[in-house]
């Protein structure tokens, strides 16, 4: 049997109650490493679970999956995801590949920033697609992300901004060499997806009959969202550039219409 369970978004207890009877109780525990990351580090997590947990880390996940299935043809194996399972479609791939070799899979679901993020107090029902926002380098700068925020946006709804997490990110060096090199980890703060979304208005021009948003469009700031650290900024897209909000996760939302119970509880996170 092959269990996925969600951890939640902030400490070790966050677990439910039927996801720790199970990390429990089975062979073997995996911690999915990559797609997001928990306030806790594996040695708190051994400690509560009182279980070993081997890491699954990029690597392991994307290219190596079938030692986790292998594993769970004659064992039970949990793989322990932050957030929910289905946060990332990395994990859909693995309970597809599981059901096809005949792997019973059971899933244990939790909460994530695409629930979550309601605490900024922007009602769930009012977000349009969720976009991502990767890392620029000198050579790709993409933005195909702008015309989900204008379409969002048209429609009067709220755009969730998942900004990059990039951990054991091979150099360049070790792509050429063909040896194990990974740069130091990544977690994109709202200061820098603000300058990245400033840079597309200012390259793309004034013009465009819809918008997705202007230097002066309100939006919000989400750090450690779950956790005893949770904050929340509200303010124009060009003051968010040079907001630090501390320690990742970050994302950022970019309100479309707001009803007036929503403004008035935002009105609590807007700068001074």
């Amino acid at each position: 049997m092959l269990y996925l369970i969600g951890l939640g978004l902030g400490d070790v207890k966050d677990i439910t109650v039927k996801g720790l009877e199970i990390v429990k109780k089975v062979d073997r525990v995996y911690l999915e490493s990559y797609t997001s990351v928990l306030s806790a580090g594996k040695d708190e997590l051994e400690e509560f679970y009182g279980r070993h947990i081997i890491v699954a880390d990029r690597d392991l996940v994307e290219q190596g999956s079938d030692q986790i299935l292998l594993d769970a043809v004659d064992k039970d194996v949990a793989f322990l995801v932050v957030g929910d399972p289905f946060g990332a479609t990395t994990h859909a791939d693995i309970v597809l590949r599981a059901q096809s070799a005949n792997i019973k899979v059971e899933i244990v679901h939790n909460a994530s920033i695409i629930n979550a993020i309601a605490c900024c107090g922007l009602q769930l029902y009012s977000f349009g697609e969720a976009v991502s926002i990767p890392y620029w380098t000198d050579t790709w700068k993409p933005d195909s992300f702008y015309e989900k925020i204008a379409a969002n946006r048209k429609r009067g709804l709220h755009t969730l901004c998942l900004l990059d997490i990039q951990v054991k990110e091979p150099t360049p060096e070790s792509l050429t060499k063909k040896i194990k090199e990974y740069q130091p980890p990544r977690f994109m703060t709202v200061g820098e997806a603000a300058d990245q979304l400033l840079q597309i208005i200012n390259r793309r021009g004034a013009g465009e009959m819809h918008q997705a948003y202007t230097k002066d469009t309100l939006c919000l700031g989400v750090a450690r969202v779950g956790s005893a650290t949770q904050k929340i900024v509200a303010c124009p897209l060009q003051v968010m550039r040079n907001i630090d909000l501390g320690s990742p996760l970050h994302s950022l939302v970019i309100p479309g219409m707001m009803q007036i119970l929503e403004f008035a509880y935002i009105k609590q996170f807007i700068c001074k």
